[in-house]
């Protein structure tokens, strides 16, 4: 890496979700002491900086995305004393630290929506979307109002009107999550500097940079006019990428510096509008995240509908994105978060865990982007499983199912257990498995969401003390491409784009050209290397398995194993 070349280009990122990461006081809740008792663990693995989810002052009704207190650490997770030494540790190894921020919304405990709700005179007043809105009932609490009474017709993401009533006023205030997580008014140039203030604020402490949480959200479009029903209403589509999100952001970058990362996180977001967002100008976000990749297997409609899809679907969005992104851009590569259910029981095979774990790796580490790890991601973690309505702790999942039995969609929980069990956030929450003893060693108290039955034989003390596991893999595919500018720089050039099983293709750089080939299946699969694909001698770089001899896979009718994975230079 040059001195022109942001040091994020070549980093790789791993996201720690403090509530289930480690837990150092026995109150079953992860905290900040115990981060730092795990930064040697995360010095060990290779990784270049660290994503914390927000740890600041919060009633914790979306576990720390519905903040109070920008300026604060919330008491659960520790102090400010422990969060200076968590940086402190991290950057003496030479990790960064990026901070979680959240200003598309704030909690309604937060004291600018406190104060705003007390008079429509306030001076806080609009930092918010505040509307005239009617109740049924006349109750105060919203609940038994129609669409037709509200200030327009959009629904929460989570389920309900996006609109909820407050008699103090009389008016209703506008939040696309839950209730309790007020949407802040961006067009009021006085919630602008007041953030802007708060991302400084933390610079000054020492963060190496932000991931921005649904930042493309930020821009509400003018008016606020009723959806289109035929568009779906889900409090989403009705406000993404509004027609002031580039400026906003543009504002927001050229605040910050050169050196200082922001990580934009955009739903539904296209290859096109991403352009909007992303580019060599300083002022733009240095990495997005997109969404249509994990996207693929969810249905219209219900929020856990589910829809089939194949391979060659998956190939087509990730050349979009590799292609789209070349002349100037940069796109973050995950598979899994806090968000997303565990890529191994998603996109792989929980039979064929450490194959196909290392397979999905192989392809996460080897296109043009910085990869982002999600905690337990490097010990192959899947889903667990969820019995009762009762163990769910997401609150996107609890107020989906309720609502959708208050609209007689579904009888109860479960009617839809098995379609939760595929979906809730819940999957990746669950806490991180340091090893066989009680709790997965994540606590020794009572843990705050229930564990995976597995952790006795997948955790990260077993996975560390055996050469070929899911976690020696990944260090090893992060060393491979710290190695391989290749990997991060080079052209893409998909091969077999309609093959139903096989994902192969090309990175090129100058005269150095790296041929991947996976195979995304459960099957033994052939293959064969295109005829245009020239080379007089081939070195294996790198696989997940043992190959004696890697010019066989590249010669004709090459039989690949389940979740086979190779990266060969060719020469």
């Amino acid at each position: 890496m040059d001195e022109t070349t942001p040091w994020w280009t070549e980093a790789t990122v791993y996201q720690i979700y403090p509530r289930s990461f480690n837990d150092s006081d026995g109150d079953g809740v992860g905290d900040i002491p115990g981060i730092i008792e795990k930064v040697d663990y995360l010095d060990d693995l290779g990784v270049d900086a660290v994503w914390l989810s927000p740890v600041y002052g919060s009633p914790q009704v979306d576990n720390g995305y519905d903040v109070s207190d920008y300026r604060a650490i919330a008491d659960e997770y520790g102090t400010m004393a422990d969060w200076e030494r968590l940086r402190s540790e991290l950057h003496d190894r030479g990790i960064r630290l990026i901070m979680d921020l959240v200003i598309n919304h704030t909690s309604v405990e937060h004291e600018w929506f406190v104060d705003a709700r007390q008079s429509a005179d306030s001076d806080y007043r609009e930092y918010y979307f505040w509307r005239s809105g009617e109740t049924d009932d006349g109750n105060g609490d919203g609940d038994d109002a129609d669409d037709s009474s509200r200030p327009n017709n959009w629904r929460a993401l989570w389920g309900g009107p996006a609109w909820t009533y407050d008699d103090v006023t009389d008016e209703c205030y506008l939040h696309l999550f839950h209730d309790r997580q007020a949407e802040l008014n961006w067009e009021n140039e006085a919630v602008k500097e007041e953030l802007f203030e708060v991302a400084e604020w933390w610079l000054d402490r020492g963060v190496d940079g932000f991931r921005l949480d649904s930042i493309n959200l930020i821009s509400k479009p003018d008016g606020l006019p009723d959806a289109d029903p035929e568009e779906g209403l889900t409090g989403l589509h009705e406000v993404v990428n509004g027609p002031r999100v580039d400026e906003y952001l543009r504002a927001f970058c050229r605040r910050l510096g050169d050196d200082v990362v922001t990580i934009g996180e955009m739903p539904d977001l296209s290859v096109e509008e991403a352009r909007r967002y992303v580019g060599d100008e300083d002022e733009n976000l240095s990495i997005l995240l997109s969404f249509e990749h994990v996207e693929l297997d969810r249905g219209t409609g219900a929020r856990w509908a589910p829809r089939d899809w194949e391979l060659p679907e998956l190939k087509r969005v990730v050349e979009r994105w590799q292609e789209g992104l070349t002349d100037g851009g940069w796109q973050g590569l995950y598979f899994n978060n806090h968000d997303q259910p565990r890529a191994v029981s998603r996109l792989g095979d929980e039979e064929h865990r450490r194959a196909s774990a290392t397979a999905l790796a192989t392809l996460l580490f080897t296109l043009r982007g910085t990869p982002l790890l999600f905690q337990g991601e490097e010990l192959g973690m899947t889903n667990p499983r969820f019995e009762r309505f009762g163990e769910i702790r997401d609150v996107a999942t609890r107020l989906s199912v309720e609502h959708a039995v208050e609209e007689g969609n579904v009888s109860g929980f479960d009617e839809v257990s098995e379609l939760i069990n595929d979906r809730t956030r819940d999957n990746a929450r669950t806490p991180m498995q340091w090893s066989a003893a009680a709790n997965a060693g994540f606590t020794d108290g009572e843990p705050w969401i229930k564990l995976n039955d597995d952790y006795e034989r997948v955790n990260a003390e077993r996975e560390r003390n055996d050469p070929n596991s899911v976690w020696q893999n990944y260090r090893r595919l992060i060393e491979l491409r710290d190695e391989h500018p290749v990997l991060v720089y080079g052209e893409f050039d998909l091969l077999l784009p309609e093959h139903p099983e096989l994902f192969s293709y090309t990175r090129t750089l100058d005269d150095e050209r790296v041929l991947v080939v996976l195979n995304f299946s459960s099957e033994t699969s052939t293959f064969e290397l295109p005829d245009a694909i020239a080379f007089d001698a081939v070195e294996t770089l790198y696989h997940n398995g043992s190959r004696s001899d890697p010019r066989s896979l590249v010669e004709a009718d090459a039989t690949l194993r389940p979740w086979e994975a190779g990266v060969y230079r060719l020469s």
